[in-house]
């Protein structure tokens, strides 16, 4: 615990600020899957504070209350919460109707609710596999298909972003079912993508780093997996990030300025993922000392 939260405290390093122009996104509304906590909530505060409509959901609607109130007492701003599971098709209908009888239409959705299980993968039930599918998977083809058929009958144009992660095109052990979904949410991305360009409608992904936030982070390294597994060591700039930088990638891509970016992902990792990609990135250990002792070796065997 006490390793966990060391890194907890070395999550800000710098003062950010949001970047996008106040008002961009005055009169837009943008429904937030898993927006009641974490990086979905730090994502919604900013397209809040930048003048969207938000709707927030998850299965926990006391959850989404509280945030709710919170969120709008912070900016001023309006944000209907909506109890859903996403993986209940009807359910999502009614999220629909429901933002649509608030603020009378829908511009984007934030994909972002995802459940994972950190687990050698013999040791899943069939059952946990299928849990994390459900939600990662088909909770987002489902509220894309949803929302995307709306768009499509009332000839409304519309921005999908949804979160990926690296290890959707790389592949990880110990996240084999969450690997699987989010590379399926990846494909699903690019191609609408194209499919659903001629309607408007856009599509692109995220693929965060280590964003730490503090109930998250404490179920990935609780007490000695802490010790043993410094997520810092991993990452070429030798930070986390902050939340308000996901939350300006997400904002951006989803605002009218980048409305000729259409199927991308963008990674905002720190080099993580090009860490353990390169296959000589671990000689970074070695001291200078070593570098030396070994010049002088091969100069030697040289002359």
């Amino acid at each position: 615990m006490v390793r966990t939260l060391h890194i907890l405290e070395r999550i800000n390093v710098c003062d950010m600020n949001g970047m996008l122009k106040e008002g961009s996104f005055k009169d837009k509304t943008i429904i937030v899957t898993g927006g009641g906590t974490g990086l979905g909530r730090s994502m919604g505060e900013y397209l809040l504070e930048l003048g969207a409509n938000l709707v927030i959901t998850s299965r926990k609607m006391e959850v989404l209350e509280q945030s709710a109130e919170e969120m709008m007492k912070e900016s001023g701003g309006e944000v209907l919460p909506v109890p859903c599971d996403i993986r209940n098709y009807n359910e999502i209908e009614n999220v629909i109707r429901e933002a649509e009888n608030k603020f009378g239409r829908i511009d984007g959705v934030l994909n972002n609710a995802a459940g994972n299980f950190i687990s050698p993968t013999e040791r899943l039930s069939h059952r946990a596999f299928d849990i994390v599918i459900d939600i990662v998977l088909r909770g987002t083809s489902n509220f894309t298909l949803a929302t995307g058929k709306n768009w499509i009958e009332k000839k409304q144009p519309g921005v999908f972003l949804n979160i990926v992660t690296t290890y959707a095109w790389t592949g990880s052990g110990y996240v084999v079912p969450s690997a699987c979904a989010k590379a399926g949410v990846l494909a699903m991305t690019r191609s609408l993508a194209v499919e659903w360009s001629k309607y408007n409608i856009r599509s692109n992904a995220i693929a965060p780093g280590p964003f730490p936030t503090e109930g998250a982070w404490k179920r990935l390294f609780p007490g000695e997996v802490a010790e043993k597994i410094d997520p810092l060591k991993r990452i070429p700039l030798k930070r986390f990030g902050e939340h308000q930088e996901l939350a300006n990638l997400a904002a951006y891509l989803m605002s009218d300025y980048a409305a000729y970016i259409n199927g991308e992902v963008v990674t905002i990792d720190g080099g993580e993922w090009l860490q353990g990609a390169g296959e000589f990135n671990g000689l970074e250990a070695i001291p200078a000392e070593m570098w030396d002792i070994m010049e002088k070796m091969r100069s030697k065997k040289q002359g």
